[in-house]
């Protein structure tokens, strides 16, 4: 059974990536399973991966799930970690230059 964080941890995280880097929820769901995708939003996330609801050119939204890259995790800072390499190996997947991390 995956690792399941605290409400605190998934609406911090959910609403940084909501609120700070929807383009780059846009890039993960085009290069993770919806090249079609016009939108994406973070729903979620728990040890095995990341949940995401992405819109098609239709209007239909879809769940995606999104495994860590890292295999499973159980804390919090690794959270940050998985994200980041889940956006690098998204920029690979679609030939876009990743920018630099803090």
């Amino acid at each position: 059974m995956p690792h399941a964080f605290d409400a605190a941890a998934l609406s911090g995280v959910t609403g940084h990536m909501n609120d700070d880097h929807a383009d780059d929820n846009l890039l993960v769901a085009r290069a993770f399973g919806r090249a079609d995708a016009t939108a994406a939003v973070m729903t979620g996330f728990d040890g095995d991966g990341g949940d995401w609801d992405v819109t098609g050119p239709d209007g239909t939204v879809a769940p995606l799930r999104v495994a860590w890259p890292g295999g499973p995790i159980t804390e919090r800072r690794e959270v940050r970690r998985e994200i980041v390499a889940l956006y690098d190996e998204a920029c690979r997947r679609s030939g876009v230059e990743p920018r630099p991390h803090d």
